[in-house]
């Protein structure tokens, strides 16, 4: 019989691109929304993948919800990627930042144990945990110092899946992930935001792009690959945490100059320095080691932040041609 994976947050980036990996590996795979029959699944669709994932309504925020979708679907393995997922809008709303990871993360861990089936757990986490290492790299044995609502509540989440997994025996583990992006980002997330403004730009838009502070330096990787490291993770005999990323780590500045690289343009002349765009609290370097996910899973990054950019330009620039392709094809039959 086929595995049965159920991925929380599957509309996602991330979800959408696990559910593509799990249907190649022959998964029968479930995706969890909180109202299944009004979301639109537009990444799924995008990935071409949305006809073959069946979707079930779910809070988890909500216990007796997790619980039915568990007896239901009787999962092999369910991945958390669900919860709230900007840092800048942490800051905004940080009752629901938290409600909805630490409260959502520990439902999922109790209905588990509930059920009392082998269910092996994969919990999002992230570098955010750290927050300034001092610009050390940082591994699974460094300190968590949380700068952010969200970050403060992903670190919650990782102490509940440990604290499960010690005392239960739960199968349970979670990716501390890096910056890892794609297409697949809305332009909330500052990376898509700098890729599409200098698409449009170098297309003719005398736009600006604002951004707060370019001298961040962050570890950015490709989501799909990093999906394939949280599908290894449950492969393995025995639950551990995992740091995944690069191993190296680039400044919002050189971003963003490859990214309007890309459009033959000079960064600077297109973008302004936006104090409206500072956050509270931030983490200033990024950096990661991420020896451990090499050595016991046999993961490593195939992609690094300048193949990342061409990678996402290449998408927006082909996106944007089908459009103006479509738009003359609709003024064509109107005349």
């Amino acid at each position: 019989m086929s595995k049965r994976a159920l991925i929380c947050g599957v509309s996602g980036q991330d979800g959408s691109y696990l559910a593509r990996l799990l249907l190649e590996k022959g998964y029968d795979v479930y995706g969890g929304s909180r109202d299944a029959q009004v979301a639109s699944f537009d990444n799924l669709v995008r990935l071409g993948v949305r006809d073959r994932v069946a979707v079930e309504s779910v809070s988890l925020i909500d216990f007796r919800s997790v619980l039915q979708a568990l007896m239901k679907i009787e999962p092999d393995e369910i991945y958390n990627l669900a919860g709230q997922s900007s840092v800048g809008l942490s800051f905004q709303q940080p009752v629901e930042t938290l409600e909805s990871i630490a409260q959502g993360t520990l439902n999922l861990l109790e209905a588990i144990r509930f059920t009392a089936r082998p269910i092996k757990l994969y919990n999002a986490s992230s570098s955010e945990c750290f927050g300034d290492t001092k610009a050390e790299p940082a591994d699974e044995q460094t300190p968590f110092r949380p700068r952010s609502p969200y970050a403060v509540a992903k670190a919650a989440a990782f102490w509940e899946v440990a604290n499960y997994r010690e005392a239960y025996g739960l199968f349970a583990c979670s990716g501390i992930l890096f910056n890892h992006e794609s297409p697949l980002r809305p332009e909330r997330f500052v990376t898509r935001k700098i890729v599409a403004a200098a698409c449009r730009i170098g297309a003719g838009s005398d736009e600006k792009l604002h951004l707060g502070n370019t001298a961040i330096v962050r570890d950015w990787g490709w989501a799909p690959e990093y999906v394939e490291a949280m599908w290894m993770m449950l492969q393995q005999d025995g639950p551990d945490d995992y740091v995944i990323a690069t191993g190296e780590s680039h400044s919002l500045e050189e971003f963003a100059e490859a990214a309007f690289a890309c459009a033959g343009l000079e960064w600077r002349d297109h973008v302004v320095i936006d104090p409206a765009l500072l956050r509270p609290a931030d983490i200033t370097i990024g950096r990661a080691n991420p020896a451990r996910a090499g050595e016991r899973l046999g993961w490593q990054a195939g992609f690094r932040m300048l193949d990342v950019v061409r990678m996402m330009a290449e998408e927006e620039l082909r996106i944007a041609d089908c459009g103006l392709r479509i738009a003359d094809l609709s003024r064509d039959s109107q005349t």
